[in-house]
């Protein structure tokens, strides 16, 4: 791994010394042993667990970030236009029933009388009053008959009428089959019309907002108020929006005869948790489930409807903390954010230099240290992938970017660390930090003081062993640097435990 700052200004300060004033130069000193420009003291060189850390500046605050919105959806007025529209389809289906219902009676009284006519014609204009009962007939000498005639003047008349009947019967029951042919049309056009409104007066249940046109907000937060599940996070008009816990985003109302769903499933688990019912688990609204949001809405002042519409419950991971509040008292409702939220874990954001992104991993162990000097461990939970320009750096996090890093104005990436004990982090926002994150560890390492390096002028590094009286330089190859320790890790043939290395006096 290659030097960090704090190891090469150490290295380079003692490679000038070396350089300028080498205590190992045979002319000035025959004995080949003398002692150094500087005062100077003896480290031992150990054995030991060694780690390497990277020290970046970072921000504290709280993870998950995020708005609380009022959702767009069906206003209430237009959720009772579209039952309203339900009803009135239904009352013409009725009507178009009850004509083609009375339609049909009487066309069937009508073909009955028809029937009875022809019965009646068949015996009255049978023979010669049949002959005779026909318009224009002939006697059968060819003769007109004469009217009034004895013979079969009974019949000839009632044959007369029953051809008059028949033939208006027949004609009213061909204008009745006709009327019937239009009522069924009309009961089909109202069947279809109802199922047009039925399906639109469904979606619009589906789609129920709690808030209208003339909904204004009744109740807001104040920033830096924490709120939990069950409570309420802002009233409109007086109902309030429940906090409840979960990851999913209602995209439609829970009411009675929904499809199951992981929204479902979320809201009766809530609802169990809140005390509100028993039995309540699963995806499937139940008939529990309805009589729990009853329970529940009555609790919260809410209208008991057992359906919740759209915006009467918001859904977060976990508690919340109100870092901003968009609307004011009074102000009229309408879909768009209403809190900036966050949630209240602990976390620490770093602007590592994108250089830097190879060399630390989700899981490492880091140590915090806070604006009050005292430490706390955590762990890398996030390393970015998007490299983002100074310009666009943000709220991303305080940390990384500056000189102290070597990467002042050039592209980061945000890597997210949570603390190991929350509380030690105390209830501090947008405060900055320092951060020592563990990149790689060596369980057995030789290790020295890093001043304890020379820096040769040929190239390479070497600790300054003392032996007895005599001292004598001995190469060595680095490995991990701690430069909260100080300490580094070296490897040589000759290099063992126990030796002593020159090191300057502090």
């Amino acid at each position: 791994m290659a030097l960090t700052g704090l190891g090469l200004a150490l290295a380079a300060v003692v490679a000038v010394v070396l350089i300028v004033g080498d205590p190992f130069d045979e002319a000035k000193q025959p004995s080949g042993v003398a002692d150094n420009a500087i005062p100077t003291s003896l480290a031992t060189v150990m054995r030991r667990a060694l780690s390497s850390q990277t020290q970046v500046n970072a921000t504290l605050g709280y993870a998950g970030g995020s708005s609380i919105r009022l959702p767009l959806g069906t206003a209430p007025s237009a959720v009772q236009q579209a039952e309203q529209s339900v009803r009135a389809s239904e009352g013409m289906l009725l009507q178009a029933r009850d004509s083609l219902a009375t339609d049909s009676a009487t066309l069937s009284n009508l073909r009955a009388r028809v029937v009875a006519t022809r019965e009646k014609e068949s015996v009255d204009c049978a023979g010669d009053g049949a002959a005779e009962g026909a318009p224009g007939s002939s006697s059968p000498s060819g003769e007109a008959a004469s009217v009034g005639s004895s013979s079969g003047a009974g019949g000839s008349g009632a044959c007369t009428d029953d051809v008059q009947t028949l033939a208006g019967d027949e004609q009213s029951s061909s204008s009745a089959g006709l009327k019937l042919s239009s009522d069924r049309a009309a009961v089909s056009s109202a069947q279809a019309t109802l199922a047009s409104a039925e399906a639109a007066a469904a979606l619009a249940r589906s789609n129920a907002a709690d808030y209208g046109q003339g909904s204004t907000f009744t109740m807001l937060p104040t920033v830096g108020r924490t709120i939990a599940r069950g409570q309420s996070l802002f009233a409109l008009s007086g109902q309030p929006t429940v906090l409840l816990y979960g990851s999913v985003v209602p995209t439609r109302a829970f009411l009675a005869g929904m499809s199951p769903g992981k929204d479902v499933a979320a809201l009766n688990a809530n609802l169990a948790a809140l005390g509100y019912g028993t039995g309540l688990s699963g995806e499937t609204f139940t008939a529990a489930t309805e009589a729990a949001i009853r329970a529940f809405q009555s609790t919260h002042g809410m209208a008991v409807t057992g359906v919740l519409a759209l915006g009467s419950v918001v859904f977060e991971r976990g508690p919340v903390l109100v870092t901003s509040v968009m609307p004011e008292i009074g102000a009229g409702a309408a879909p768009g954010p209403v809190l900036g939220v966050v949630s209240t874990v602990p976390q620490v954001s770093i602007a590592l230099p994108a250089a830097q992104q190879a060399s630390v991993k989700v899981g490492d162990a880091v140590s915090i240290s806070l604006p009050n000097n005292e430490t706390t461990p955590g762990v890398v939970s996030s390393v970015g992938t998007v490299a983002k320009s100074p310009a666009n750096k943000g709220a991303g996090g305080g940390g990384g970017g500056g000189s102290e890093n070597g990467e002042e104005g050039g592209a980061t990436i945000e890597v997210d660390v949570t603390p190991s004990d929350p509380g030690a982090t105390g209830h501090l926002d947008e405060a900055p930090v320092t951060v020592s994150i563990t990149t790689a560890s060596a369980a057995n390492a030789l290790v020295v003081p890093i001043d304890a390096l020379l820096a040769l002028a040929g190239g390479g590094y070497a600790l300054e062993v003392a032996e007895g009286g005599a001292h004598h330089l001995e190469a060595v190859n680095l490995g991990l640097f701690d430069d909260a320790e100080g300490l580094v890790q070296v490897s040589g043939p000759s290099v063992s435990a126990g030796q002593r290395v020159v090191v300057p006096q502090t």
